[in-house]
C-alpha cells in the first residue's frame, strides 16, 4: 500500500501543486475487474481563484462552491454534454484553486481492455470517473473509490511548463506541467507548433 500524499500538500499554491503532482500515484477502483487501477500522473493544468478561466473566478457559486472548500477534494465537472474532467481542490480553506488530470500513465491495470488517459475526458471516460459517483471525494484519504498517493518525485529538467488547453480566456499563462517525452502527454509542445 503506498503512502497518501500528506494534507499540507493540498494546501500549498496551485502552480507549486500541479508540477508536484507529476509522478505521483492515482489509485481508481474498478469495479468489474475488483482492483485498484494506478495510474501515474503525467499531465496537470492549474487554475485559481484570480484566474479569468477558473470556476472560482467569480466566487462560490454553483458547482464553484466545492473549489473554496477543503483541499485534497475531487472536483468533477461535466462538459460539452460528454465528458467529465477530474480535478483536485488545492490552497487552503475558503481559497479557490484546483489542479486538472490532463493525462495519466496506467502502471497497473487488472482490467482487460486498453485503458487511454492521454486527455482529460478520456482519462475520466477510462477509469469511469463521473460527477455523481466521484465529485467531493477526498482524494487525501484512502477510500473505496479514488485517492491519490505518493509516487515518485520529478526533477525540474523533466518538467515541461507550457500554456493551457482547451480554454477561451487567459490562454497564455504557462500553467500546464507535464513529464518530457512521456508518449502519454495529450499535446506535446511539437505537436502544437504549425508544419
Amino acid at each position: 500500500m503506498k503512502n497518501l500524499l500528506p494534507n499540507y500538500f493540498f494546501e500549498q499554491d496551485t502552480l507549486t501543486i500541479a508540477k508536484s503532482l507529476l509522478g505521483q500515484h492515482l489509485f481508481s477502483w474498478d469495479e468489474k475487474a475488483q482492483a485498484f487501477i494506478i495510474c501515474r500522473i503525467i499531465e496537470t493544468e492549474a487554475y485559481t481563484q484570480e484566474d479569468p478561466a477558473c470556476h472560482a473566478y467569480k466566487g462560490p457559486t454553483g458547482r464553484a462552491k466545492t473549489l473554496f472548500k477543503a483541499p485534497g477534494l475531487a472536483y468533477v465537472y461535466f462538459i460539452y454534454g460528454m465528458y467529465h474532467c477530474l480535478n483536485v481542490v488545492t490552497e487552503p480553506l475558503g481559497t479557490g484553486g484546483a489542479v486538472l488530470f490532463r493525462a495519466l500513465e496506467p502502471i497497473y491495470n487488472p482490467t482487460e481492455q486498453e485503458l487511454k488517459t492521454n486527455g482529460p475526458g478520456r482519462l475520466c471516460k477510462a477509469l469511469n470517473i463521473t460527477k455523481a459517483t466521484h465529485n467531493e471525494l477526498p482524494l487525501n484519504q484512502i477510500n473505496p473509490q479514488l485517492y491519490l498517493a505518493q509516487g515518485e518525485n520529478i526533477p525540474a529538467k523533466d518538467i515541461v511548463t507550457t500554456t493551457r488547453i482547451g480554454i477561451s480566456v487567459a490562454q497564455d499563462y504557462p500553467w500546464r506541467f507535464y513529464l518530457k517525452d512521456n508518449p502519454w502527454v495529450s499535446v506535446t509542445e511539437k505537436q502544437r507548433k504549425p508544419k
